[in-house]
């Protein structure tokens, strides 16, 4: 008889599964507060509708389950053919019925935490391949959901926020996005300042750099490329001290 609990006793990865199901909890709660009509409405993601986050979503947990399934079995199980194959898999996504799309959700989500829970001890550390070609273990699928079910429910323009994210999904974030920056050195001369964490990430190098300020959510929020309200920006590029807010570097 299969286990009605996580296979795994490791408790950082009990920890990061249950941040990632609470993002699944989260998401669903700002989906389902919407009217099927409503699905047709904008995000904060230029050219997408909420259609197209709520099937982004859905097809993001079943690509998961799938290196999930490789991690299992050993055999080579891609997240997707290919990017164009996932791009139109979410256009397609998009045009389902307001009911079908919702059960996309709720069983992909169903289906990936079973996946999860039955994943054998020692299975976490096999080698999966992301979309982007990262050879990473198991483990890290998680985050990659924890990541994308948190952001996207602010996305859906609900009424979500991402003060509404937990702290360290929101540190975890900024580093993965300042990270993204300095590999690409798109950081150069810029410096970002996290006033109630004390937390500095970017070029702490530079002479003059441009610096960007404000609270955990806020900062990571225009980190994201989701708007600037709640941060300041000094330095080259600025008017005067707290002028204009630049826009961040691209991240994905």
């Amino acid at each position: 008889m299969v286990a009605r609990h996580d296979q795994t006793t490791d408790p950082e990865l009990l920890a990061a599964l249950l941040q990632a199901r609470r993002g699944t909890a989260f998401f669903a709660r700002k989906l389902n507060e919407l009217s099927d009509a409503e699905l047709d409405g904008d995000t904060l993601l230029p050219g997408w509708t909420r259609r197209h986050i709520t099937a982004h979503i859905g097809y993001n947990a079943r690509a998961i389950a799938r290196l999930i399934e490789w991690a299992a079995t050993g055999v080579e199980t891609p997240m997707y053919a290919s990017t164009d194959v996932r791009d139109h898999e979410i256009n397609f996504g998009a045009t389902l019925s307001p009911i079908a799309l919702r059960h996309l959700f709720d069983h992909s989500a169903v289906h990936l935490n079973v996946e999860w829970r039955d994943l054998p001890e020692d299975a976490w550390h096999h080698k999966v391949r992301t979309i982007q070609g990262r050879e990473v273990p198991a483990t890290e699928t998680v985050w990659m959901r924890t990541r994308e079910v948190w952001m996207h429910a602010v996305d859906l323009d609900n009424g979500a926020a991402f003060r509404d994210i937990p702290v360290p999904v929101l540190e975890r974030l900024l580093k993965d996005i300042t990270g993204a920056w300095h590999t690409r050195g798109t950081d150069a001369g810029l410096v970002v300042t996290v006033t109630d964490r004390n937390l500095t990430f970017g070029d702490t190098t530079s002479a003059s750099p441009t610096v960007v300020s404000g609270p955990l959510a806020a900062v990571v929020e225009w980190a994201a490329g989701r708007g600037h309200g709640g941060v300041t920006a000094t330095g080259p590029g600025t008017e005067a001290s707290n002028g204009p807010v630049p826009a961040a570097p691209k991240w994905i």
